[in-house]
């Protein structure tokens, strides 16, 4: 809640210095002036809505949030339009998703237009008139908007730096931390911190997918050459190929996003564990309420075990109730350099094969991107091929792949299975089906639960014990075991525990950890101690930095103790 009298943040409906109520989210619409012809920023209730601040003039209301459409997007709507090259060059020109305003007036392009636009004309023919687009009648717009949003702008600062101050208060500055990604939201958050806690140095971890932009690239290249004194730090995912997991589980989907963990998330743990191993940092994010149903529920200032996907960090997000309008009002007014994908029409720049992009996007990528999409399309076909789909083509392009769930028609959707039969000879016992021998790996997942110790077990059964870490009381015993349909099996007993069942279902998620992990990198990400690492030589705890927290094998902070589970599982 915020009070804007006093300009701070509070928990109370009231603020609890003047007592005028708090609001959480201020409702802002965006008004069309004709006279000045650039959109503006208004908060609903305030009394002089709908007049332009600039001259006066009554406005109509537009929509509720726009975006600028730079002169590249203006010559190639222009196209697809078929309207003159450079016709709509000194009007103003702005842009809602795939609805454009020129000079206020409303052209809407269907996505079904982006889905069967022949790219390759377009591309011709951008080649052709690129080089002489004017771009003067756009700058002087910009200059307009800038002036009639001043005092949306300058709320927007002060806010924001007030909030940013606040949420660095318990921190030391160097466990400050900005999420970096390449993007508009984060470029601004980054320019935000900097200012408010006047730090150029401030620590700057981009998380390179391997799927970007080659302009997200070159842009992170030249914003830490234009910030020198800033620690900016890459973490990539060196071990993965991104087309061999889809390969293995098929391409990521809306629902099952397994690439955030694998290329995303998990590198960046692994850089925040080599600078700060188990200290808490605070990390400024991009995040925006209005970018999706799901941000929308998350709070400011974020440091929930359920919520947060770096168990390290506390999450703060200046820019939580900014528009997109808001974005660009603070880029261009602050002259800032930000990544040039927006100016050819991009409206977000995350994973450029994303499952989230919608058809404009795609379309645009066809554009920019024609080798790299055609190929992702020819492996979405033989993907669909191989699982069966009756018409490959339609179910790609129509975008069909993108709302898959689970493991259906892969050979990999057999490992997260957890196979098992009751022991008939003991107690509490359950011989769990593995896709290779029990060993060391195997015995290591084990840790959570306590020590494993193998020099306490029956030597001649190759049994291990696993013993309470407060107690010293074995709790399991562990032994390699034949079983009927089972190539490869282990016998799990539990023992001197008051719930032999809990226990089970836990060793039940490593056993699938061990038959399915496909080093997602999530567990690392989980782990607050960085006991965790995955290599390519395997899913190792180390013992002496294990908590026994069992976060890892809790399924309210990891869903069937797995992420393969999410996306592999079956509906047999």
């Amino acid at each position: 809640m915020w009070c804007k009298n006093c300009n701070i943040e509070t928990n109370e409906n009231n603020c609890p210095i003047c007592g005028e109520k708090t609001v959480e989210d201020i409702p802002t619409e965006v008004y069309w002036c004709s006279e000045c012809r650039v959109p503006v920023m208004q908060e609903v209730t305030q009394a002089d809505k709908g007049i332009c601040p600039r001259c006066g003039k009554h406005m109509k209301h537009l929509s509720s949030d726009i975006r600028p459409v730079f002169p590249e997007e203006r010559l190639l709507i222009e196209l697809i339009l078929d309207k003159e090259p450079y016709e709509w060059a000194e009007s103003s020109v702005w842009a809602s998703n795939s609805r454009y305003y020129i000079d206020g007036k409303s052209v809407a392009l269907p996505s079904k237009f982006f889905r069967e636009a022949n790219a390759d004309g377009y591309i011709e023919q951008l080649k052709k008139y690129k080089d002489n687009n004017p771009h003067e009648g756009f700058k002087k717009f910009i200059d307009v908007f800038i002036e009639a949003n001043k005092t949306r702008l300058d709320y927007l600062i002060d806010e924001a730096h007030g909030f940013i101050k606040k949420a660095a208060q318990k921190f030391p500055e160097e466990n400050i931390v900005l999420s970096f990604s390449g993007g508009k939201d984060s470029t601004v958050t980054a320019d935000l911190a900097i200012k408010a806690l006047s730090d150029p140095s401030l620590v700057h971890i981009f998380g390179n997918t391997t799927l970007e932009f080659p302009l997200t690239v070159q842009y992170a290249e030249r914003y830490r050459r234009n910030h020198p004194e800033a620690i900016f730090k890459v973490a990539k995912n060196y071990e993965q190929v991104f087309l061999d997991v889809c390969e293995d589980i098929g391409p990521p989907a809306r629902m099952m996003r397994w690439c955030c963990s694998m290329f995303k998330t998990g590198p960046i743990t692994r850089v925040i564990n080599g600078l700060y191993r188990n200290q808490q940092i605070l990390t400024f994010y991009g995040i925006r309420k209005s970018e999706s149903a799901a941000r929308s529920k998350y709070n400011r200032i974020e440091d929930d075990a359920e919520s947060v996907k770096i168990q390290q960090q506390t999450v703060a997000s200046p820019i939580f109730f900014w528009k997109d309008m808001d974005i660009w009002l603070y880029i261009l007014s602050e002259k800032i350099d930000f990544n040039d994908a927006y100016r050819l029409g991009y409206d977000r720049v995350g994973c450029w094969c994303c499952p989230n992009n919608n058809q404009r996007a795609q379309f645009l990528s066809r554009i920019y991107m024609p080798e790299e999409s055609k190929r992702w399309r020819n492996f979405l076909i033989e993907f669909a091929k191989k699982i069966g789909k009756p018409d490959p083509e339609e179910y790609v392009d129509s975008g069909a792949w993108k709302a898959r769930q689970g493991g259906n028609g892969l050979a990999a959707a057999g490992d997260v299975k957890i196979r098992f039969t009751n022991c008939t000879t003991e107690d509490h016992a359950k011989i769990y089906r593995l896709v290779r021998p029990m060993n060391d790996e195997f015995l290591n997942m084990l840790t959570p639960f306590g020590r494993v110790a193998p020099e306490l077990g029956q030597k001649l059964l190759n049994e291990v014990l696993v013993l309470d870490v407060k107690t010293n009381v074995p709790i399991l015993s562990v032994q390699p075991f034949e079983q009927d349909g089972y190539e490869h099996a282990v016998k799990v007993r539990t023992m001197n525990v008051s719930n032999h069942d809990s226990l089970q279902h836990m060793v039940g998620y490593q056993v699938r950890k061990f038959n399915a992990c496909r080093k997602c990198l999530k567990c690392e990400s989980i782990c607050k101690a960085g006991a965790i690492s995955i290599s390519e030589d395997g899913y190792h705890i180390d013992p002496q930095k294990c908590v026994h927290c069992k976060m890892c094998v809790t399924a309210k902070y990891l869903r069937g103790g797995c992420m393969m589970d999410k996306y592999l599982r079956t509906k047999d």
